[in-house]
């Protein structure tokens, strides 16, 4: 039987006629159960929704044929004004100030917020940093390289290989837009220049040791004084330098030389220990000399005084009793010049026979003496009498 023969049902049947086929379940959209009835969730028709929306363009707009309607050209006239206008819209950040441009011409400047300026070509927003530190390097990150910056001739005629820093910032946003066109590029520029004027009237030592800070502040003074004639509107904030060393080359050489400045500079040290030594020794001497002078001085006036007054006094006593005087002075005399002497006076009239004195009485003053037991004189014989 021939696939097509419809005329033999078999044994599903005959198939249904062409308008029933078209209503079948296999044609009906998923959910619907024929009939209307019943029917569950359907898809986004597509088509239908084409349609509705070319019937509402065809109202705007009219049909082929009809033209474009004026209500229409208004419309997008207005939409397109609207975006427009909406374009004017921005947004300046906390650390911006926006600088607002009319025709070209500076017209006002903006604080951070929402803002809003007439689209363009009417006016133009440019946005500068004002509170961000911008930094940049002269001489390469590495000593030695860019040698075409970091070389300088100092001012005695040395040549260093120097690399620094320079921070800096915006402090007036209209200036630095009409007048700097490429602002770090113009910023480096300044600072070398600056740099290679202060390096060139500096020794080398000084810069090496103690003098870089002085090098410091005197490259930003100048590089501020400079912007300032410019009107760039730009703050130097700080000037570093990073590095600073004689050339490769050079280096071995330096270092001999350097080597050599400080044994000169601990010759110098101990040669000014050893005057200050012997000028503080010298001074010492001198003092105590001068002291001990002044004070031999103090000593022979004030005796001399005593004397003379105790003359005087004397002098006085004898005009008033002139032999009592005279006695007294020669025995006090007599007193003072015999009082550590060992002298013996004997008397020896009358004597027969010879004296014996005891050792004791040779003995020095001031020594203690042996008690010694002295015999008996002899009927006849003298005593014998120490002199004191």
């Amino acid at each position: 039987m021939p696939w097509n023969d419809n005329a033999n049902p078999g044994p599903w049947g005959s198939p249904p006629p062409e308008d029933d086929r078209r209503d079948t379940p296999a044609r009906r959209p998923r959910g619907d159960n024929g009939g209307g009835r019943g029917r569950g969730p359907q898809g986004p028709d597509f088509n239908a929704g084409l349609d509705r929306l070319n019937r509402r363009f065809r109202n705007i707009f009219g049909g082929p044929g009809d033209g474009i309607r004026p209500g229409a050209l208004a419309a997008v006239a207005g939409g397109a004004f609207g975006l427009w206008a909406l374009s004017g819209l921005y947004v300046v950040q906390s650390n911006e100030e926006a600088v607002v441009t009319t025709f070209g011409a500076y017209s006002r400047n903006e604080t951070p917020g929402l803002r809003y300026h007439l689209p363009w070509p009417i006016e133009a927003v440019q946005k500068v940093p004002v509170t961000s530190l911008q930094r940049l390097d002269v001489g390469g990150a590495q000593p030695g390289s860019l040698p075409e910056e970091s070389l300088m001739l100092t001012g005695d005629e040395n040549i260093i290989d120097l690399s620094f820093s320079v921070t800096w910032r915006v402090n007036d946003a209209d200036r630095f837009v009409f007048t700097i066109r490429e602002p770090e590029s113009s910023v480096k520029a300044v600072a070398e220049s600056a740099m290679r004027e202060v390096v060139g009237r500096t020794p080398l030592q000084d810069i090496l040791t103690t003098g870089r800070g002085q090098v410091q502040r005197e490259t930003a003074d100048l590089m501020q004084r400079t912007l300032d004639a410019w009107g760039a509107g730009v703050r130097v904030d700080e000037v570093q330098i990073r590095s600073a060393q004689p050339p490769q080359e050079v280096q071995a050489a330096f270092r001999d030389v350097q080597s050599a400045e400080q044994d000169k500079a601990s010759a110098v040290n101990e040669a000014n220990t050893y005057r200050n030594r012997v000028i503080n020794e010298a001074r010492g001497d001198a003092a105590r000399i001068i002291q001990a002078a002044q004070g031999y001085r103090e000593q022979a006036v004030r005796e001399a005084t005593g004397d003379s007054s105790r003359f005087t006094a004397i002098l006085n006593e004898y005009r008033r009793a002139p032999g009592a005087t005279r006695d007294r002075i020669y025995i006090e005399t007599m007193q003072r010049v015999l009082a550590r002497s060992n002298k013996v006076i004997v008397d020896t009239e009358g004597a027969s026979a010879p004296i014996i004195l005891p050792p004791d009485v040779f003995r020095p003053r001031g020594q203690p003496q042996a008690q010694v037991v002295t015999p008996e004189p002899q009927p006849g014989q003298p005593q014998a009498r120490s002199a004191r």
